[in-house]
């Protein structure tokens, strides 16, 4: 043996960086020692990843143990999908025989790709080779199956495993879990606890996901006394689960119990939070956490970013907005669908839609939720024939863009916004004969609010009785506020005897049902509302509005006086009425 290889192996096993590396590449060269895979696990080890691609191409016979090390090294620390199956379709091409080190990583890049069809080759080769038993093998298959869409399948191999472990069972209730069916997952997770297994980290992260797309409030307090009994420690995993699960099921006190007992917050935890308080209504709170993430010193990432967003576009806060802009420009985050989606939702809303275009222009790739967005966009702003043109756009140049319920839900309100009364109509009924998507209740809504504002009531009631489902709030709504404008009480009154049977505590109905009897002089069932809405308790909701100051965001209510400074703010509104006065304002009592 070359005295030298021993020496060079301690140095290779202690090198830290690419620059030893190469020395030590070249004293084999100089000395004739092929050592190919174990420069080869270095370099990927280091994360050396196009060094390796170099590397591996100048290996003259790369054996399986090589071609395994590239599997691995792009599906798992470089996430180069693609690139892991391309390595793994070479190494069949030149002859080598893959074994159980090498289907858990193709498994794991098929299941990341959606590529169905590659993971079913890989299974019947794994049939094949007799590999079928191996654990790794089994836990990755099912994983695979999961992911994509064959949870039948999934569950099948599942089924033909004998010997269970913990593994076995977590990769089952994790594919449910991940691709939607909860209910599922916690069964499964109860036959599991059936059998004697011992729930861990994986399985109560995968049990709270589940509990917390179920609303299952009850069974969600019962996992989080489990992990406590069972000993787990409250980590950025478990702790992101518990909040991410209690924010689904609106306990909001319970999820900022748990973020705050957290000593340690990783960015995943501070996203769970925020997304829990935007998605309950609390815009202003997830924006204060927002804050604090930054006063932590953690890096906001794209689902910060559209939890942010979205609660920036609730309240109106546009100056966050427009630095949440500026950040993910320079962290090359507009081509995120997702993020650019959130910014066009936002600019939408706080009323610059001009840089809402400007952001879905620059959108490198764009899904159906991004044109959905910006559809829904310039219907919102009353630029309804530009909505159209733009859904027009999408159908005929995007291939991969099919319009769904969301898409005529943006069409349609555009045809409201716009009055255009007959283009609704044929857009309503082109959803179905053109495109295959059944009406939803949404859809209905939009078409008797249309209808309804231009005028045609005696239409807009035909159109709720034909409905095939009954007729919600929303709808009765539209149609009351249209019969008020309109001065028709006859339809009024048939729609006022339904939407309180529906929302017998809303105060807005008792008020509009009131003032439609008064705009017809019918004093007495005018008085017989509000005298109704005092004998069931029913008060009026006090009037909210948001302002941004310094990036801070003021919450009013009507009649509130507890701001600190109430006094000045009240001063100044008195003033802006006189001013207004001035330049020939006359209010409009009728609304009120």
């Amino acid at each position: 043996m070359n005295p030298k290889i021993p020496s060079l192996f301690v140095l290779l096993k202690h090198c830290t960086s690419i620059q030893c590396l190469m020395k030590i590449h070249n004293q084999m060269l100089t000395n004739s020692i092929p050592c190919h895979n174990h420069l080869l696990a270095k370099l990927i080890d280091l994360r050396q990843l196009h060094y390796a691609i170099l590397f591996f191409s100048h290996i003259p016979i790369p054996n399986d143990f090589s071609f395994n090390l590239m599997i691995r090294a792009f599906a798992t620390l470089h996430h180069d999908y693609p690139l892991a199956l391309h390595y793994y379709h070479l190494m069949l091409r030149f002859g080598e025989k893959p074994n159980n080190f090498t289907f858990p990583f193709v498994f794991i890049a098929s299941a990341n790709l959606q590529a169905l069809a590659h993971g079913r080759n890989a299974h019947s080769s794994v049939v094949k080779l007799g590999l079928e038993l191996d654990s790794h093998t089994r836990h990755s298959l099912i994983t695979m199956y999961a992911r994509c869409g064959e949870v039948r399948s999934a569950r099948k191999v599942f089924d033909e495993i004998c010997e269970r472990d913990v593994v076995s069972w977590n990769s089952m209730i994790s594919g449910y879990s991940k691709m939607g069916f909860a209910g599922e997952a916690v069964g499964l997770f109860r036959e599991m606890r059936g059998s004697g297994f011992e729930p861990d980290e994986k399985t109560m992260v995968s049990v709270l996901a589940a509990c917390g797309d179920l609303g299952d409030l009850k069974l969600g307090e019962w996992l989080e006394g489990m992990v406590d009994e069972i000993g787990l420690e409250v980590n950025t995993f478990v702790g992101s689960a518990l909040v991410d699960m209690y924010g689904k099921c609106g306990e909001l006190a319970s999820a900022r119990r748990v973020f705050d007992a957290m000593t340690e917050k990783e960015v995943v935890v501070w996203n769970a939070m925020i997304t829990g308080y935007a998605q309950n209504g609390l815009s202003d709170e997830a924006i204060k956490v927002f804050h604090a993430m930054r006063e932590a010193r953690v890096e906001p990432d794209k689902i910060t970013m559209v939890g942010v967003l979205s609660a920036c576009a609730a309240v109106g806060a546009l100056d966050l907005g427009v630095w949440l802009d500026r950040y993910a420009s320079g962290k090359d985050l507009h081509k995120n669908v997702y993020v650019g989606t959130a910014l066009i939702d936002m600019y939408a809303k706080c009323g610059n839609l001009g840089r809402a275009v400007e952001v879905f222009d620059i959108m490198p790739l764009k899904n159906i939720v991004c044109w959905n967005a910006m559809i829904s966009a310039l219907a919102f702003h009353g630029r309804g024939q530009e909505a159209i043109s733009l859904f027009l756009r999408m159908r005929n140049q995007e291939k991969e863009a099919h319009p769904n319920d969301i898409t005529f839900i943006g069409v349609l309100s555009a045809c409201v916004h716009a009055g255009l009364v007959d283009e609704g109509r044929r857009w309503f009924d082109s959803m179905q004969f053109e495109y295959g998507i059944v009406p939803k209740i949404e859809h209905y809504s939009c078409m008797v609010d249309l209808l309804a504002r231009s005028g045609q009531l005696e239409e807009a009631w035909e159109f709720i009785e034909k409905m095939p489902e009954k007729p919600d709030a929303v709808v009765l709504g539209a149609l009351l506020c249209a019969c008020r404008s309109c001065k028709n009480v006859e339809i009024g009154e048939r729609v006022i005897k339904r939407i309180l049977e529906l929302e017998p505590l809303n105060s807005g109905n008792y008020v509009i049902s009131s003032k439609i009897y008064a705009g017809s002089k019918r004093w007495d069932d005018s008085a017989r509302m509000r005298g109704l809405m005092r004998e069931r308790g029913v008060s009026k909701t006090p009037g909210c509005s948001w302002v941004e100051i310094d990036n801070q965001v003021h919450e009013f209510h009507a009649g509130d006086g507890l701001h600190y400074r109430a006094k000045d703010i009240e001063k100044m509104i008195c003033l802006l009425v006189f001013e207004m006065k001035l330049e020939g304002y006359i209010p409009n009592l009728d609304l009120l």
